[in-house]
């Protein structure tokens, strides 16, 4: 299987690099990395009504899109479960 691009939104960056806990931010940083080689793990689900991911990670979730054709993974959100989707 041919490996994907990661691209990451630069408002998804300051998200992640927000977040207080250095191993919470690893955890995501390390998901993020995995996309590339399988952006539709175990777990992950399709989000009603848009063409878009998610993942979970405890508390906090990733957001992604993905475009096949071109082979990239695009990361849009990354934070708390309760802030991601607004």
């Amino acid at each position: 299987m041919q490996e994907y691009d990661l691209l990451i939104k630069p408002s998804a960056v300051k998200e992640i690099e927000s977040i207080s806990s250095k191993r919470d931010r690893q955890r995501i940083v390390s998901s993020i990395a995995r996309l590339a080689e399988n952006p539709r793990p175990a777990g992950c689900e399709k989000l009603s009504g848009r063409e878009k991911y998610r993942i979970r990670k405890g508390r906090y979730r990733i957001v992604y899109s993905i475009a096949d054709k071109e082979l990239v993974v695009f990361v849009v959100k990354a934070g708390h479960r309760g802030d991601v989707y607004r």
